[in-house]
Order: structure tokens, then sequence, then C-alpha cells
């Protein structure tokens, strides 16, 4: 029998005891010091994690942005995540599972870090350079149930160009776009963690990144 997947996720009561939030949380720096301490994160079996609130599946959400425009898709229907799929996201990125579990030796930042390049890498190939790379804050959306077990790490990434191809079927009609084009058009068919990204872009867009240590 396959062993089943296990994916990294923080303590609820941990994570939060700076104080809850709900929707996008920019800096955060608290918070993060809290995903990031490995005394407060495991690895857990993902059919216990999809139900179990005590616990926050950590996931980056990487946004890839080429000057005034950003790069938006629909999920496919061979994503895992049931709930998602058919809606349209400006997030990349996926669980921090323990198939990783070479790059977390040494849990904390440098690994997740590598993870999400790996997982990144897995979903899109990007054929141009990132002239900026940073981690803006966090997402916490307790009012659906796909968010009151997970937890959103949004990154930012500026390229010099709108080189940007689907690796997988899951990336569906990739494209660049204006974030107020795509917040006015697509709001129905948006994810709610796109969705909080969109309503503030001009604040996260300018938020300066999050340095470990």
């Amino acid at each position: 029998m396959a062993r089943e997947e296990e994916v990294l996720a923080v303590e609820a009561a941990a994570l939060f005891r700076p104080g809850r939030f709900q929707g996008l949380q920019l800096g955060g720096g608290a918070w993060l010091a809290t995903v990031f301490e490995p005394r407060q994160s495991r690895f857990l079996p993902r059919t216990a994690a999809e139900t179990d609130e005590a616990w926050k599946q950590v996931i980056p959400y990487v946004i890839l942005a080429c000057g005034a425009r950003v790069f938006c898709y629909r999920r496919g229907r061979t994503g895992s995540e049931e709930r998602l799929r058919a809606l349209h996201s400006v997030g990349l990125g996926g669980h921090i599972a323990r198939g990783d579990e070479g790059l977390f030796a040494a849990p904390g930042w440098p690994a997740y870090q590598a993870a999400l390049e790996r997982e990144l890498a897995e979903e899109v190939e990007i054929g141009a350079p990132v002239r900026e790379r940073k981690l803006v804050g966090l997402i916490n959306d307790d009012a659906s149930a796909v968010g009151r077990v997970h937890i959103g790490l949004v990154h930012l990434w500026r390229l010099e160009t709108e080189a940007v191809q689907a690796r997988e079927t899951k990336i569906a009609a990739g494209r660049f776009a204006p974030p107020l084009d795509l917040l006015a058009a697509g709001a129905p068919e948006m994810e709610s963690w796109s969705r909080f990204c969109l309503q503030r872009w001009d604040e996260l867009a300018a938020q300066p990144g999050w340095t470990a240590g």
C-alpha cells in the first residue's frame, strides 16, 4: 500500500498567538516567525490535515508580475484540491510535502524557500530573469472550509518579461493582465486568496519583503 502524502502544517494556536486575522495580513513578521519556528510545525497525513482545524497547512502563494500586469490562470480539473477546481487564481505554489524531506534536515526558512522553488518549477516554466523576490505577508480565510485548514504565504516575484509557460494541466489559460481588470472581470469566479491580494494590490506591491532572522 502506498504511503499517504504528509504535508507541512503549523499549529493554529501558536500561529495566532499575536492575534487572529481574516484576509490579507501584509508584513506579518510575528506570524511568519511562528511559521518558520521548527518547534511549532510538523508533517501530518494530508487526509487528516484537511479536516483538523487545530493545524494550518503551509501554502506558498507566489504571484508573478511584470510591469503593471500579473500572471493569472484558471485552476484545471486535475488539481488535487477539489474545492478550488475551475476557479481563477493569481497564486502559484502548493503544499510542502514530506517528499521534500531532504530539504528539511534543518527546518526553517532556507528549507521552505528551496521547497517553494521546487514546487513552482513543477507548475510553470519561467523564461525571464526574476529581478525581485519577496515575501510580503500572509492570507487567512476562516470563511471557507478549505481556508480554515490552510495558511497562505504571499510572495511577489517581479519578472523582466512575460515569459511564463504552464508545465501542468492544472494551470489553464495562463495570461498576464492588469490587477484591477482581473478583479472587475473575474471576481465571482476568483478564489478568495486571489481576491484578497488584488483588492489591495497597490499596498501589496509596495510592501517591503520579510527578512528571515
